[in-house]
């Protein structure tokens, strides 16, 4: 097998930070393990119903708070009234260290406490629309980890879904981070790769992106 290329970290807009590779093996490992256990429940991993009736091609479960268009709240009152699993600490020790190495600043994530994460799980066919990340009450960054197959990432500018944005390919053990003027820029995924993951990570195929949030609610 040829030793894999590395590549460069990029700034797709101010704020917002791409590190290729950024998730060991193990630690990609130990994130599909823990996502296979988050998705059996308490409140199980489904398809999101949208108020006009459509339905989210992606499938979604969420820690610490329940996210459901467009608020939080601590049950899933739209799947079974189930009050959602814990926001496990070194989830969040991972999204300080995150911060950390993003913005190449030690300091950077002391301060960060995300409380809960959507874990969205993509196969060959689902798609994400442009939307902000919105419904949290504070302007903290948003950081995301990506595995199993690759997908191409639209990330956009925060006043349109439409152009300027830029096209990222984010693969298996990608870390993107936006945050500043960044942090309610439009993005989406307009499409996944089937094939191009490794199964070594323990995902055959599909793709998991799990996203860090400060809520901002008590």
């Amino acid at each position: 097998m040829n030793a894999l290329i590395p590549r460069p970290r990029t700034r797709p807009a101010p704020g917002a930070v791409h590190v290729p590779g950024w998730l060991s093996a193990e630690e990609q490992r130990h994130l599909v393990r823990a996502c296979r256990e988050w998705a059996g429940g308490p409140v199980p991993i489904r398809h999101t119903r949208l108020p006009r009736g459509g339905v989210m091609s992606v499938r979604t479960v969420c820690l610490g708070w329940h996210w459901q268009p467009y608020r939080y709240t601590r049950t899933a009152d739209d799947v079974n009234g189930g009050r959602v699993a814990e926001f496990p600490g070194w989830l969040g020790d991972l999204g300080r260290r995150a911060l950390a190495d993003e913005y190449e600043d030690p300091r950077a994530g002391e301060t960060y406490a995300p409380d809960t994460a959507l874990v969205n799980f993509y196969d060959g066919q689902a798609r994400m629309g442009m939307h902000q990340d919105k419904d949290e009450r504070t302007g903290d960054p948003v950081v995301s980890l990506s595995i199993g197959d690759t997908c191409v990432f639209r990330f956009g500018n925060t006043e349109t879904r439409g152009r300027p944005y830029t096209d990222v390919e984010l693969a298996s053990g990608d870390l993107f981070v936006f945050g500043g003027p960044s942090r309610f820029a439009y993005h989406g995924v307009p499409k996944v790769l089937p094939g191009t993951g490794d199964p070594a990570t323990g995902l055959a195929s599909g793709r998991l992106n799990i996203t860090l949030r400060v809520t901002g609610l008590t």
